[in-house]
């Protein structure tokens, strides 16, 4: 039965001390939304039976099939403490009542995005993290992404019932695991040191780390036990904590502590931990899975325990749930760790705000969002919009951070290109219906305060994907969220029947709403592209649109990839292009911008918004630049931030300013549509070493010098060894020792290689990384499955760009096919146009 009514709720929204906002993080099959349904079971929204099996929160068709989360779906629960929990909370608190909202997020990297938006709303993260395997790339990844946005991380070790049954280990050795997998998180969490935030790292014996298994719906925290044994021996509960954890043992003869594991006689000692936590545990799984039936009973009144009269016929793995269930029942360890350890709204965005608001940190949005003010003016981000049951309908799903939302409330929409007093991207309207969100279902509200997750009706057509909410008129954006993946590879859809095209253009505007990370746009040759994150997140998306969006049959071409154009050497001399009145020269020679730049232009650790002395500073000292170089980038391209940079190098040059913009223009166009097959460049450097200018204004404009300033680009690009960069995707494989060979063979017959393997310690299982290049990624997770007998499960994340080998001059290198491919597609000729094309003669 549901234990409280949506009321309840709304009362608890105003007292915003008592609200957790938080989301469940972790890589892919670690058990999130498995977790998950113990806690919805504890609400009573789900049948104990069902806990574990329901995975309530993946909320589609087909991630019930595929056992795996695609989107992030979001519930309100209501969970009640008792008084001696709540005195353990160190921030304020008004009653033993709490709502949680909780976030469940995907862990396949391909929908990496949808945690991102998930972590924008919340304040706390549960990391979960899988026993046998440890810390995978995934969870750094989202370990990462959390604390970039400042939200605060608690840990559970999953699937605890995998190591005692399957692998059979002892205390102390589970005490080992679980010690290193711990250290692992904390060597994340310590690269983020923040002032604001303090000490993020996580420790058992401070109850921020819990154990359990989601599966068998049981869990368990060291501070649990420290109350049970302060309660059973009468001693302080804070020592207890501490002993409890790390190398401290106790001498049952002479009943002392000691930090040495040898006592005074000899005799060796147990560690603590595994005497007072882990050994009840180890007898009720010995004694159940052995079918020690006279020893059950007598372990069962020791530990308080009363089975009901049908839970007493059971034996085995069902009888195992039942006890361990009622001895250490998940929910409970989650939410004393939820409600204790992570911050309440109030608590979070006083250090949260100025990473969030893009405006002065003194404007009275900024105010209202750092004291989560409900009377303050709104401010509420909507991080993606989730589809209803109405067709080509969506909620805005979002948070508010100051300020109270209500039903028929007018407000300012603002899209992520807003600027403070235009009118672009702006829209004012009101907001018809209020939600909450309830995994699948809504429930309706009148109003929602600041600090609470909503979703809204009736603003899905003013915003693309996300955006800023406000009634203020100066406020300022949310900041945009920034994605761990991008977009590299990209599918052609057309229609079956040429009378359903106005259904697929309105379904791929869905698509793009339905997503945080999908692209959808028309190409030069008029096809329509979806771009994702990778074959998976394309091939949903595809379905989606297929079936929900458009709802019309599609033809789809293969996946391709999305290559970059380089120069590899400096050029052989340097070109030059005259104006086509032939009254103006341009002299030019392009440079190869070596990986590091490149790498820290894309981070945005060089980046044309700095202060142009200390990017020349940064170019001279790290990269080895000449200082009057780096300080004469004209700019960055393509679309003004992207890998490329222009400079001058001329001197005294008549005029020379006059013709600046025509000349950032033509490098912009150059750079965005290079000269092999029109795709992006990266990695170039264009020096203009001089510039013969006609006296008259009138000859010198835009006219003459775009078309120029493109073409000398393009000459000296081909004088300087031009490649092909292609996108290198970085693969880790978990698998047992005997399906390496498999593994080896299809990264050889695909391009790839392998630069890191290293077994997990305690457990039969290797941790193999390589690099995969995207081009070869097709189908490789099931040829791996056939090749290891489905033992080996990939991860797949974009990584760096790399130089494909041979020249793509050559038509007959497979580099020279992929551009003639890539310029048939296109519908240009199929040759690279030759040098005379670009380069005049004086």
């Amino acid at each position: 039965m549901v234990n409280f009514t949506i009321d309840q709720i709304r009362v608890l929204m105003d007292k915003v001390t008592n609200v957790r906002n938080m989301s469940v993080i972790a890589h892919v099959d670690h058990g999130k939304s498995t977790l998950t349904d113990s806690l919805i079971q504890k609400a009573g929204i789900i049948s104990a039976a069902r806990a574990g099996d329901a995975r309530f929160m993946d909320t589609r068709a087909d991630e019930q099939e595929r056992g795996i989360t695609i989107k992030s779906t979001a519930i309100s629960l209501y969970a009640e403490l008792t008084e001696e929990d709540c005195k353990d909370v160190n921030q304020k608190t008004d009653g033993q009542e709490f709502l949680i909202n909780l976030i469940d997020s995907p862990g396949h990297v391909d929908f990496a995005s949808e945690v991102t938006a998930a972590l924008r709303v919340t304040d706390g993260a549960l990391v979960v993290v899988d026993c046998v395997e440890g810390v995978c790339v995934q969870t750094e990844t989202v370990l990462r992404m959390a604390l970039g946005e400042r939200i605060k991380p608690v840990v559970i070790i999953n699937k605890v019932d995998r190591a005692l049954l399957e692998l059979q280990i002892n205390k102390e050795d589970l005490y080992q695991s679980f010690s290193r997998t711990v250290e692992s998180v904390n060597v994340i969490i310590s690269t983020y040191f923040d002032k604001a935030l303090g000490d993020m790292q996580v420790y058992p014996e401070k109850g921020t780390v819990a154990f359990g298994s989601g599966l068998h719906g049981w869990a368990f925290t060291v501070r649990q036990f420290a109350v049970k044994y302060a309660k059973k021996f009468g001693v302080d509960r804070s020592k207890m904590l501490d002993r409890l954890w790390g190398d401290n043992y106790f001498n049952p003869k002479t009943k002392k502590w000691t930090k040495t594991a040898t006592g005074a006689d000899g005799a060796q000692l147990e560690r603590a931990f595994n005497m007072f936590v882990l050994d009840p545990i180890f007898r009720i799984f010995s004694a159940v899975m052995n079918f020690k039936t006279d020893e059950i009973p007598k372990l069962l009144e020791k530990l308080e325990i009363t089975l009901k009269s049908d839970e007493k016929e059971l034996e085995g793995k069902a009888l195992l749930k039942v006890v361990m269930r009622k001895f250490l029942p998940a929910a409970d360890a989650l939410l004393e760790m939820i409600v204790i350890h992570l911050p309440s709204p109030v608590t979070a965005q006083a250090y949260r705000a100025e990473t969030l608001y893009e405006g002065p940190m003194d404007d009275e949005c900024a105010i209202a969002i750092r004291d989560c003010d409900p009377k303050g003016p709104l401010m509420l981000y909507v991080s993606k919009m989730v589809p209803t049951s109405d067709k080509g309908r969506f909620f805005a799903f979002g948070r508010v951070f100051a300020g109270t939302i209500k039903s028929g409330l007018k407000v300012r929409i603002q899209g992520p290109n807003y600027v403070p007093g235009s009118k672009s991207d702006l829209f004012v309207k009101s907001v018809q219906r209020v939600v909450l969100m309830m995994g699948s279902k809504i429930e309706p509200l009148e109003d929602c305060p600041a600090g609470n997750i909503v979703g809204l009706v009736g603003i899905d057509q003013f915003l693309l994907k996300s955006g800023t909410l406000t009634t203020s008129e100066t406020a300022h954006n949310l900041k945009v969220m920034k994605f761990s993946v991008s977009p590299v590879v990209q599918v052609a859809v057309e229609v079956k029947n040429a009378n359903d095209l106005p259904k697929l253009v309105e379904g791929l505007k869905r698509l793009s709403k339905s997503d945080p990370c999908v692209l959808t746009f028309i190409s030069e040759s008029g096809e329509h592209i979806v771009a994702g994150a990778g074959e998976l997140h394309l091939e949903i998306c595809l379905k989606d649109l297929e079936e929900d969006h458009a709802g019309v049959p599609l033809r789809k071409s293969p996946p391709v990839v999305a290559y970059r154009e380089t120069v590899t050497g400096d050029s052989s001399m340097t070109a030059l292009s005259k104006s086509p009145n032939k009254h103006n020269r341009i002299f030019m020679t392009a440079h190869a911008l070596g990986e590091e730049v490149s790498v820290d232009i894309e981070a945005g650790k060089i980046s044309p918004k700095d202060d142009f002395k200390a990017r020349a500073r940064i170019l001279a000292d790290e990269h080895g630049w000449d200082v009057t170089d780096a300080r004469k980038i004209w700019c960055f391209g393509p679309d003004t931030a992207g890998p490329n940079l222009m400079v001058d190098q001329t001197k005294a040059v008549a005029y020379l300013n006059e013709i600046k913009d025509s000349c950032v223009a033509a490098f912009q166009w150059a750079t965005k549509e290079g000269p092999l097959a029109e795709e992006n460049m990266r990695g170039c450097r264009f020096n203009i070493l001089d510039v013969v200018l006609h006296a008259d204004a009138i000859h010198r404009g835009g006219g003459q010098i775009i078309p120029t300033c493109r073409r000398v680009i393009y000459a000296s690009s081909l004088l300087a060894e031009p490649g092909l960069m292609e996108p290198v995707f970085l693969v880790e494989i978990t698998c047992p020792e005997n399906a390496m060979g498999g593994i080896y063979g299809v990264l050889t017959r695909r391009r790839g290689h392998v630069f890191a393997e290293e077994q997990r310690p305690g457990t039969p299982l290797f941790n193999i990384k390589a690099y995969l290049p995207v081009n070869e990624s097709f189908g490789f997770t099931a040829d791996l499955r056939a090749a290891t007998g489905g033992q080996a499960f990939p991860q797949s994340v974009f990584d760096h760009w790399q130089l494909y080998p041979g020249s793509p001059l050559d038509n007959t290198s497979s580099c020279g096919k992929i551009v003639t491919d890539m310029r048939v597609r296109k519908g240009l000729k199929a040759e690279v146009p030759g040098l005379d094309n670009y380069y005049d003669k004086l």
